[in-house]
C-alpha cells in the first residue's frame, strides 16, 4: 500500500469567491432553468457549464488532487444555496462531490489524479444492489450487476457501482476480518444506461438505472470508500464517513428548498387575500403565527445542523471524532431534513390554489421536497438509532 498522502495546504486564490458565494451567484440561472430541467429530466447544458466554470464539482477533493478541500460546514451552505435555485442541481452537486471525495480517499494518488484531475471531475453512482457480483481475479475484479439512482450520471465521464466481492469459487472474499465490499469506478461508456427516471420530484437529477456485464475493474479503481484501514489521505474529510457527508449535503438541499418555499409564501402573504377570508393574508393572525413558527422551525433546524457539522469537523481535524459526534451529526441531519420538509408542505398548503399552478413557484418545489424526504438519509429509523445510543441500549449502529 502507498504511504499516506497529506493534503497539501495551498493558498486560496484572492479573486475566488467562497463556495457558498459562488452558489448564490448561480441562483438566477438555476431558477430560470428549473422548469426546463424538470421537463428534460436532467440538468441543462447551460447549468452544467456554469457548474464547471465555477469549479463546483471538486469542492471536497483535497488540494493535492486539484480540489478545494472546503470545510464541511461551507459545503452544506453551498448545497443549500444551490437548492434555493434548484433542488435537482443541489442534489447533483452533493452526490458528485461526496462520491468523488469518498472514492479518492481510498485510492492511490496516481489512480485518483487520473480520474479526478480537472473541473469536469464529477462522479456519479447509484445505491448498492443485490443484483450485483464482483469476482476477485488477478489484478482486479470482474463486475456484473444492475444499479439504480445514477444521479447526475448523464453529465459525468466516470461512474461507479458498489458490490460485495466474492472469490472465484463463490465464497465471500474477506478483508480486514470482514466481508469485502467495494466501490468500482469505470467509464460511463462501459455501462448500459436505462432511461427509467419517471418520478414525482428531483426529476432534473436524471437518476437512471445502469448495468455492466463481466467488466474488468483494476485494483486501483476499486476503493473501499469507508474502510479506515485503506485511507490514503489525511484530513477531516478523510475521517468523516461518506454516509454522514451525504447526509450533510442532502440536508442542505432540504433546507434550501424550505427557505425558498417560506420566502415565496411570505411574499404571497404580503399581497393576497384568500377567497374564504375576510382579511388579507398579511393581517390574518393565523397566517402571521404560521410564518413566525415556520421561520423558527427552519432556523432552529439549520442552527442545530451547523453546530453538529462544526463539532464533527473540528473533532475529525483533531483526531478525536467519536461515536457521540457521529450520532449527533446523524441526529441533526435527519431532524433538519424532516423539519425543512414540514415547512415546505405547510407553505404549499398555505398558498391555496395558487400553489397548484405550474406558473407559480410552489408545485415543482413541493414535489422536490417530498422526494428529498424519502431518501435514506431522512428516514425516521435514524432517530430510533440515536435514541438507543442515548439510552445505552445494545444495537448495531449503521450509516455513521
Amino acid at each position: 500500500m502507498d504511504t499516506m498522502v497529506q493534503t497539501a495546504v495551498l493558498p486560496s486564490a484572492p479573486d475566488l469567491p467562497s463556495a457558498p458565494d459562488r452558489a448564490r451567484a448561480l441562483q438566477p440561472l438555476l431558477d430560470a432553468q428549473g422548469p426546463e430541467m424538470d421537463r428534460r429530466r436532467e440538468v441543462t447544458p447551460a447549468v452544467v457549464e456554469a457548474l464547471v466554470e465555477n469549479d463546483m464539482l471538486r469542492l471536497l477533493l483535497p488540494r493535492s488532487l486539484g480540489g478545494q478541500d472546503i470545510h464541511l460546514l461551507d459545503f452544506c451552505k453551498t448545497t443549500e444555496a444551490v437548492a434555493w435555485g434548484d433542488a435537482s442541481v443541489g442534489w447533483f452537486v452533493n452526490q458528485s462531490n461526496v462520491s468523488a471525495a469518498s472514492s479518492a480517499a481510498g485510492m492511490s494518488h496516481e489512480a485518483a489524479i487520473a480520474i479526478f484531475d480537472g473541473p469536469r471531475t464529477g462522479l456519479a453512482w447509484g445505491a448498492k444492489h443485490n443484483q450485483s457480483k464482483a469476482v476477485r481475479v488477478e489484478g482486479g475484479y470482474r463486475l456484473t450487476g444492475t444499479w439504480s439512482y445514477l444521479s447526475g450520471g448523464r453529465h459525468t465521464t466516470w461512474i461507479g457501482a458498489h458490490s460485495a466481492v466474492h472469490n472465484p469459487d463463490g465464497t465471500p472474499h474477506m478483508r480486514h476480518g470482514r466481508p469485502d465490499d467495494r466501490s468500482f469506478l469505470f467509464l460511463r461508456s462501459k455501462a448500459t444506461i436505462t432511461d427509467d427516471w419517471q418520478v414525482l420530484g428531483l426529476r432534473g437529477t436524471g437518476s437512471d438505472t445502469y448495468s455492466v456485464e463481466d467488466l474488468f475493474i483494476p485494483d486501483e479503481n476499486a476503493p473501499a470508500r469507508d474502510a479506515i484501514e485503506e485511507r490514503r489521505l489525511t484530513g477531516p474529510l478523510a475521517v468523516i464517513s461518506s454516509h454522514l457527508m451525504y447526509a450533510t449535503g442532502f440536508c442542505g438541499v432540504a433546507l434550501g428548498l424550505g427557505r425558498r418555499m417560506l420566502e415565496t409564501y411570505t411574499e404571497l402573504a404580503r399581497g393576497k387575500q384568500g377567497r374564504a377570508s375576510v382579511t388579507p393574508m398579511a393581517r390574518n393572525n393565523a397566517v402571521q403565527k404560521d410564518i413566525g413558527m415556520m421561520e423558527a422551525k427552519l432556523s432552529a433546524a439549520r442552527a442545530f445542523l451547523h453546530e453538529a457539522v462544526g463539532q464533527a469537523y473540528d473533532a475529525a481535524a483533531a483526531g478525536t471524532l467519536t461515536l457521540d459526534h457521529r450520532m449527533r451529526l446523524r441526529l441533526a441531519t435527519t431532524y433538519a431534513m424532516n423539519e425543512a420538509t414540514d415547512v415546505s408542505v405547510a407553505c404549499y398548503r398555505g398558498a391555496g390554489t395558487t400553489a397548484i399552478l405550474d406558473s407559480a413557484p410552489f408545485e415543482r418545489r413541493l414535489r422536490d421536497a417530498l422526494s428529498v424526504s424519502q431518501h435514506l438519509q431522512a428516514m425516521p429509523a435514524h432517530l430510533e438509532m440515536v435514541g438507543r445510543h442515548i439510552i445505552g441500549t445494545e444495537q448495531n449502529a449503521q450509516f455513521l
